[in-house]
């Protein structure tokens, strides 16, 4: 059910009638609130094809409008806007109609071609951190978003889980980390492991100090310092499959899984297939060699070979280097044909990676375009901006990151000292506490991440993202309780149809208008992989919800079929409130 489609044809018809011309396109836009109105169509753009004055053929518009379609009552101009007051009745028969839907808003997949989404992908060097944190929490949105607008699809990410910064954590932990394991330490091995790294990192630097201080040059003395050349040896051992490296290798990277698991529990994100460079770094060698037949790469005298994009804007890019090994563009070229063998109904592919990449996306969807993939057609790089702190930039190797399970534990704990300060947790068991405290936690850091538009840089203040007020995950949940409330008060207001010959409040009317808007907020969200768009879509519903419990009474209405219809208009609301906070991958509490 759309009106404005409807209504879109109705304006087509009526300018072919009254001017015997064929109108492309309508422009519609809300009814500003100081004037009458449901929908207002602009008339300013018709006047490349209509001549005349716009308040004269807008009237006359209107006129044929309330001629012909039963749901427009009403109709004023104000200069070249035609502001159209739909009936009441198709408000109640539209709310009629979705009143028991269980997944309104939500549309089942009938397509056999599936999408692809990537995020996540760390390295096995270091434990998950706030970057991480935006960039598993946006995929993880965009996946839900894309199934709930009818796609299938699947989550994946590809473990870095070789490579020299895996080297520089083995080495550290064998020369100073005597034995220790997670368990002897009681760290999470992902945090185990990011310890050595940063070991790894201070011992390199006193060494290039020494060498400097005995008068070797600074760029010398960080290509030769002995910890670093020992890292790229065991590299080369790795590489070579000797076994006592790739033991060690499979033993620390076990820490780090089993601590990554934990991570992404309490985040709420899962997978359906996991990928690792240790197992796709070879791919794409082929390829490129079957491309360099079809013409579409070329060698150089020294035997790298590239593929030229200046035609293309871009300019050349290696694909193999001169002793035949692959570099990253190689890898994802294969990586991204080797899903489609795996997953054969795969037609298109979501990439979630930081700005910093936007380039490389480009070359390798135009190299995989150009070997003739038609799925290439349907590739995306979901691209997004940092997350800053108020204290500054992160830098791992200076172990000067926001560790993401110490963010998530303290989050919880501004939610209790917020809550706590509240005092509206009476009757509430330490375990219930707990759990309430986790959600509105979790649901205020998610929300502040994914309210911003991905491409947007991102200052992240833990304390401001749990206030209850504004536009706040714990502000949203806080409304989504409050209906609970209403809801086991009124304990049942029946579930028959609302009468449609019912006279709505202004109130009621803005809040059903808003509602009526959360499938096409679910379509608009996967065309534009922006769950900002569902974020702020449910903070306009609950402003909407709270200006109408604010002005109209819901349990105290006399009126039987009024209470009906208030208490069903806010039990769909919470329906709209979780259905949404799902796709963002946030809990909603029944109680606060």
């Amino acid at each position: 059910m759309s009106l404005q489609n409807d209504l879109t044809q109705k304006v087509i018809e009526a300018v072919k009638q009254l001017y015997q011309i064929d109108l492309p396109t309508v422009e519609f836009q809300p009814t500003r609130k100081d004037f009458e109105g449901d929908l207002t169509v602009v008339v300013f753009p018709m006047l490349r094809y209509v001549k005349g004055n716009p308040a004269q053929i807008a009237t006359q518009i209107g006129d044929y409008l309330q001629e012909h379609m039963a749901e427009v009552t009403k109709c004023n101009v104000v200069q070249g806007f035609l502001n159209i007051v739909i009936a009441d009745s198709y408000y109640l028969n539209f709310f009629n109609t979705i009143k028991d839907e269980v997944n309104f808003g939500y549309v089942k997949s009938t397509s056999n071609d599936a999408i692809m989404v990537e995020y996540s992908s760390p390295n096995t060097n270091k434990p998950l951190h706030l970057g991480h944190i935006r960039n598993n929490l946006l995929g993880y949105s965009v996946a839900e978003i894309l199934k709930a607008s009818g796609k299938k699809v699947y989550k994946t990410q590809i473990i870095n889980d070789r490579g020299i910064h895996i080297c520089k954590s083995m080495l550290a932990w064998q020369k100073f980390g005597e034995g220790e394991t997670p368990e002897s330490s009681g760290l999470k091995g992902d945090h185990l492991v990011g310890k050595y790294y940063v070991a790894f990192d201070k011992a390199y630097k006193e060494q290039i100090g020494e060498l400097i201080a005995a008068g070797t040059e600074k760029e010398k003395a960080e290509r030769e310092a002995p910890i670093l050349l020992e890292a790229q040896e065991m590299l080369r051992k790795w590489e070579s499959g000797d076994e006592a490296v790739v033991s060690l290798w499979k033993k620390m990277n076990a820490w780090v899984y089993a601590g990554f698991d934990i991570t992404y529990k309490n985040l709420g994100v899962d997978f359906d297939k996991l990928y690792y460079e240790s197992d796709t770094y070879l791919l794409g060698r082929d390829v490129v060699k079957d491309g360099l037949e079809k013409g579409v790469f070329f060698k150089k005298e020294d035997g790298s070979v590239w593929i030229d994009l200046t035609e293309d804007g871009l300019d050349e890019k290696i694909v193999l280097r001169s002793d035949g090994t692959a570099v990253y563009m190689t890898q994802d070229i294969g990586t991204a044909i080797q899903r489609v063998t795996d997953f054969p109904d795969i037609n298109g592919m979501v990439y979630t990676v930081g700005n910093e990449q936007d380039y490389h996306f480009k070359v390798l969807f135009l190299i995989l375009k150009k070997l003739g993939y038609t799925w290439a057609e349907q590739l995306y790089h979901l691209s997004y901006g940092m997350v800053d702190l108020p204290s500054g930039k992160m830098k791992s190797r200076e172990g000067t990151v926001v560790d993401a399970d110490d963010l998530i534990q303290s989050m919880e704990d501004t939610a209790e000292a917020i809550s706590e300060e509240l005092g509206k947790l009476d009757g509430y068991s330490d375990a219930e506490k707990k759990e309430l405290y986790r959600t509105i936690g979790l649901g205020a850091l998610k929300y502040y991440i994914l309210k911003v538009d991905p491409k947007k840089r991102i200052l992240f203040n833990p304390e401001e993202s749990v206030d209850f007020q504004g536009n706040t995950g714990p502000f949203i949940q806080y409304t989504y309780a409050r209906i609970q409330s209403i809801l086991r008060k009124a304990d049942n207001a029946g579930s028959s149809a609302v009468e449609t010959s019912l006279v709505l409040h202004e109130k009621e009317k803005e809040l059903l208008k808003q509602v009526q808007l959360f499938p096409e907020t679910v379509q608009l969200a996967a065309e534009n992989y922006s769950p900002a768009l569902i974020a702020n879509y449910t903070y306009d519903l609950v402003k909407e919800f709270n200006s109408f419990y604010q002005q109209v009474s819901i349990l105290g209405e006399p009126d039987g079929q009024k209470k009906q219809l208030r208490v069903l208009l806010s039990q769909k609301v919470g329906e709209v409130i979780k259905s949404a906070f799902l796709l963002l991958g946030i809990d909603v509490p029944e109680r606060m």
